[in-house]
């Protein structure tokens, strides 16, 4: 994959952008994909991306896996697989113009049920919600992933409606993350969207997947998230709107 110079600085920033978001600064994913959807044709961002976040969901197992609630992880991933399929389907049938679109209204749908789920999140009751809740965001959670890697706030919306603690709030999401992004690899092969040029540049941004990660946790102890959050979920909105329009 030939990329100029500026775009090897841009596809580094969405590299560590995504293992921070890995590992608690969650608002950076919308970030991430926001930079790689710009950067790369629409389609192929799709495909590029996934292989990085199965990096960075790796080194996030590997340091919460003991928090992994399997309840919620059973729950979702039903629903999650018929949408990667819906999605899988959707994507081999529209051209990048029509992907651009989508992937616009999908990063900009996110950041709004991301600042929704803060002020609302708060007031579901976790009783009140069954399979059916767990079904519908899950089917959401695997179109939306495999359209444009931005399932991030429809599970932030689930697993904060669920009130898991913070630990196992973090150890859910990492498990769920690998095991979705593991099982989306074929279908992304099969659409050649992930082949072994885009698999050697990514091979290449994996150890700065993993610096994103370990920073990830070292700022957590001293940045403001909520903060830092807003800051990439504005960048994200407007790299939203510009796929819109």
């Amino acid at each position: 994959m030939h990329l100029e110079a500026w775009q090897w600085l841009w596809v580094a920033l969405g590299a560590f952008a995504v293992g921070m978001a890995k590992t608690g600064i969650s608002g950076l994913g919308m970030l991430a994909v926001a930079i790689f959807a710009n950067l790369l044709p629409t389609k192929e961002s799709s495909g590029f991306v996934l292989p990085l976040l199965i990096f960075g969901d790796l080194v996030a197992v590997t340091a919460y896996r003991k928090h992994t609630q399997w309840r919620h992880v059973a729950r979702l991933f039903p629903g999650t697989a018929i949408g990667v399929v819906a999605g899988y389907l959707a994507m081999g049938r529209i051209s990048d113009a029509q992907a651009s679109v989508i992937i616009g209204a999908i990063i900009t749908g996110m950041v709004a049920i991301q600042l929704w789920r803060r002020w609302r999140a708060k007031d579901l009751n976790p009783e009140a919600l069954g399979y059916g809740f767990a079904a519908v965001m899950g089917v959401l959670a695997g179109f939306t992933t495999l359209i444009a890697n931005a399932a991030g706030p429809l599970m932030a919306l689930y697993l904060l409606a669920m009130r898991l603690p913070k630990m196992e709030y973090v150890g859910t999401a990492a498990m769920f993350f690998l095991l979705l992004n593991v099982f989306k690899v074929p279908f992304m092969m099969d659409l050649g969207l992930i082949n072994a040029s885009s698999l050697s540049t990514n091979v290449i941004l994996a150890p700065v997947v993993v610096l994103g990660a370990l920073a990830g946790r070292w700022v957590l102890r001293f940045i403001n998230q909520k903060l830092f959050e807003n800051l990439a979920l504005a960048v994200s909105a407007l790299a939203g709107l510009k796929l819109l329009f």
